[in-house]
């Protein structure tokens, strides 16, 4: 049984959707800067923010403006409605919604704590009603009228990963014919000042896997995308984008927060979605690098890459310094950004490199490339050593 993706949509700061992404990929345009509007950070930090406000993404959608919503689930319903576009609801396909987020409604509680600390007032506490994740996928459910199987993964940076990983098993084993999955996060107090008491956040453009990186820039932004089995198709009648060939995760345990130096979880979850797909490593015409411009992770993923690959390691590039390091969503935006190169047939660049790293030497691509592509890897690594690995096919 076949798994097709017959839907995309994303929002980052490459792009307010598909369309706009593309164009910034193809054009090697990053929109990252100064990060405005978040109060209490202890200082300037540059990211990639959506400029749009709650309220134009609520008018967008057509929500009420009093609606308390977090921005995470705004971005999620962004771009889940661009990727759903006008999928018919129909009682013979079994249809079902996984969301990923790492934040949830993190921002609302932080303007309710915020608050209370200078004020005393109970007033908006409200806000902690939509704090948990799963309080997302409850709004995306009812938004799509989406009630027959709904879903939450927080496993941090490989969520939305996790989140197609799972949808695509659903369907291979014959639970569900159709799901929506993705997943969103905004920027937050929290994440920005986290990140930069761990020591990895760069106060320049983040340069993945350059010799010189310093660490990330983070980002916010959502991905989604509609899987389809062959009895779904036959109702909804859909073109066909990709298929997504192999998936798999594996967890090295090897640190909280950082992966091993052997790369030995990536490596395992790369060998595995191979397996799966039942293709050569050889046949991997681009890798999608989740490449966050940390120390840790660029080192990690190199030493995987030359595990799985040898010396013939296929083109591969990070896309983050377009996006910013987005979290949960970022293998969601990464899954887009994979299916739109298998069918625009570009490499995507790996901006701001200029040095290889020492330890590995490998070098990405760095301008766009027009190359036909077959199968495509993209990469998905999250704290405590949870790496999930996607191949998509044209």
């Amino acid at each position: 049984m076949k798994v097709v993706v017959t839907g995309i949509g994303t929002i980052s700061a490459a792009g307010n959707n598909v369309a706009e992404s593309l164009l910034s990929l193809k054009t090697s345009q990053s929109t990252i800067g100064l990060i405005e509007n978040i109060k209490h950070i202890r200082k300037p930090f540059l990211g990639g923010q959506v400029k749009k406000s709650n309220q134009q993404f609520k008018a967008e959608l057509g929500i009420n403006d009093n609606e308390i919503i977090p921005r995470s689930t705004l971005l999620s319903l962004t771009a889940a409605k661009e990727a759903w576009a006008d999928q018919p609801l129909n009682t013979e396909i079994r249809t079902g919604i996984i969301s990923a987020t790492s934040i949830g409604g993190m921002e609302l509680s932080e303007q309710f704590y915020f608050n209370y600390l200078q004020t005393g007032s109970m007033q908006s506490i409200q806000n902690l009603a939509v704090h948990d994740n799963g309080a997302g996928t409850d709004i995306l459910a009812r938004y799509f009228n989406i009630d027959s199987f709904k879903f939450t993964i927080s496993t941090a940076c490989s969520s939305a990963a996790n989140a197609i990983l799972l949808g695509a098993r659903l369907i291979k084993g014959n639970v569900l014919d159709r799901v929506l999955v993705g997943g969103g996060d905004a920027i937050s107090n929290f994440t920005l000042n986290g990140f930069d008491s761990l020591m990895i956040y760069d106060g320049e453009f983040c340069k993945p896997f350059d010799d010189e990186r310093k660490g990330l820039n983070l980002g916010e932004g959502a991905g989604f995308l509609v899987l389809e089995n062959e009895h779904s198709l036959s109702f909804t009648k859909k073109n066909i984008l990709a298929e997504i060939k192999g998936w798999a995760n594996a967890n090295d345990s090897f640190h909280q927060t950082a992966s091993s130096p052997d790369g030995k979880g990536a490596t395992l979850a790369i060998k595995k979605a191979l397996q799966q797909a039942q293709i050569s490593a050889q046949l991997i015409d681009y890798v999608n690098a989740h490449g966050t411009a940390t120390p840790n992770n660029d080192l990690s993923e190199s030493v995987a890459l030359k595990n799985v690959f040898g010396e013939t390691i296929p083109p591969f590039s990070s896309t983050k310094a377009f996006t910013g390091h987005t979290l949960a969503a970022a293998g969601g935006i990464e899954a887009v950004f994979s299916v739109l190169a298998l069918r625009e047939n570009i490499l995507l660049p790996n901006l701001n490199f200029k040095t290889p790293m020492k330890e590995t030497g490998l070098i990405p691509i760095t301008k766009p490339e027009t190359k036909k592509l077959n199968y495509v890897l993209s990469n998905s690594f999250g704290f405590g050593g949870n790496s999930t690995s996607l191949i998509f096919a044209s």
